[in-house]
């Protein structure tokens, strides 16, 4: 019987010695290698520790297998090391995954000014890595509970009944399914990446998490917006850097009349030149609209990006301000009263051209004119003619009800 553990012990030994020294040799061989190249030193801050463990488990499982070969129980402390070994080697695939998305993500930078493909290459990574490590876990769950023989005689029979659980479970879970492939669909066509700048929801922010099933914006002023994925595939919504970042913006001011439009214009161009937030693409002042009283004035500048066109329009907002204020005053927005004095009525003389004006209005279609009293007195003579004949049958009537 000391033989035997002897000989377990032996074994476990020479075997976890041999595993120790070959993980020792690929981490050496990787700091070496990490010395000149980046992407080493990353591989060995991502999967040192589960290449270790790995390595470890199977060392002690081959030395087990060898010194418990005449034993009864190998069976269950096989099963043991199997389950182990599968969490190591998920664990260290998961590792390689995240290596290979930071390594494309690090050598395709969101924080410079054309940034399009970048940002595209992000959301796709992120997305293949969620969909990765979900596929690596879901298949070492799998594969550790396919160890359990009674779990394998189950599996025919789920197999077998396999459709009508997955309808059940599509209907069930319509609206997570239909996020996921929504999500998919956002990354996938490039309709939606990660910082970009969106207006959803009435609220302006950057798309800074995007996963399968919903879509966080971070907002302005420092809040979270949290939408689902199906909300950028069935309700509009703008993407104010889909083809680029650069923008155009605008500034309006309604002054008085008297503003000189040519003395803005050329203090816009020495407020411009003074500032870095303009991109130097296009300024321009126009006078758009001249009516109410008032004169609208707009400018137009661009700049590189959604935040800088903010800052930029602020601050020829009030630097346009300024020169108005201290230039021209005059052409600070006023309103204009007009005070007037009630007018008297003054009569005509008779004679004048006033008093005939006035008189124009005693001719009329049945008096004022020869023409006109005959037409009346025809008028009443027909209307006199009328009542006497419808009277006659009246009177008729009345007779032959006296007798």
């Amino acid at each position: 019987m000391i033989e035997d553990w002897l000989a377990l012990g032996t074994a476990i030994a020479i075997t976890l010695g041999a595993a120790f020294l070959f993980a020792l040799a690929v981490e050496t061989a990787t700091r070496y290698i990490a010395r000149r190249n980046e992407w080493a030193r990353n591989l060995a801050t991502h999967a040192r520790r589960p290449f270790w463990v790995l390595t470890l488990v199977i060392g002690l499982w081959v030395g087990a297998r060898i010194g418990l070969s005449d034993f009864d129980w190998i069976a269950a402390v096989s099963q043991a090391f199997t389950l182990i070994a599968i969490g190591a080697l998920a664990w260290l695939l998961i590792a390689l995954v995240q290596f290979v998305t930071d390594m494309t993500m690090m050598h395709n930078r969101i924080d410079v000014p054309d940034n399009r493909l970048a940002r595209r290459l992000h959301s796709q990574a992120i997305m293949l890595r969620r969909i990765t490590i979900a596929l690596i876990v879901i298949i070492a769950i799998g594969a550790a509970l396919f160890t359990f023989e009674q779990v394998r005689a189950v599996g025919a029979s789920i197999l077998a009944s396999a459709g009508i659980v997955s309808i059940v479970a599509g209907l069930a879970a319509q609206s997570v399914l239909g996020n996921i492939f929504a999500g998919l669909q956002l990354v996938f066509s490039d309709a939606l990446r990660v910082d970009d700048v969106i207006v959803a929801e009435g609220e302006w922010g950057r798309v800074g998490e995007l996963t399968l099933t919903y879509v966080v914006l971070d907002l302005w002023d420092d809040r979270r917006l949290v939408l689902p994925c199906t909300y950028f595939t069935t309700t509009p919504y703008q993407n104010w850097t889909r083809q680029g970042s650069e923008l155009l913006g605008s500034v309006e001011f309604d002054l008085d009349w008297r503003v000189s439009p040519q003395g803005m214009r050329e203090h816009l161009e020495q407020v411009l030149t003074e500032t870095p937030l303009y991109d130097g693409r296009a300024n321009v002042l126009q006078v758009t609209d001249a009516v109410g009283g008032y004169v609208r004035v707009r400018i137009l500048v661009t700049a590189k990006d959604a935040p800088t066109l903010y800052d930029l329009r602020c601050f020829v907002r009030e630097a346009m301000v300024l020169y108005v204020q201290s230039v021209m005053p005059d052409a600070v927005p006023a309103q204009r009263v007009l005070i007037s004095e009630p007018a008297t009525a003054r009569v005509p003389k008779r004679g004048t051209r006033a008093a005939k004006a006035e008189a124009a209005g005693d001719s009329g279609l049945f008096s004022g004119s020869a023409e006109a009293e005959e037409r009346a007195s025809a008028f009443q003579h027909g209307q006199a003619r009328e009542s006497h004949e419808d009277a006659e049958p009246r009177m008729e009537l009345r007779a032959e009800g006296d007798g």
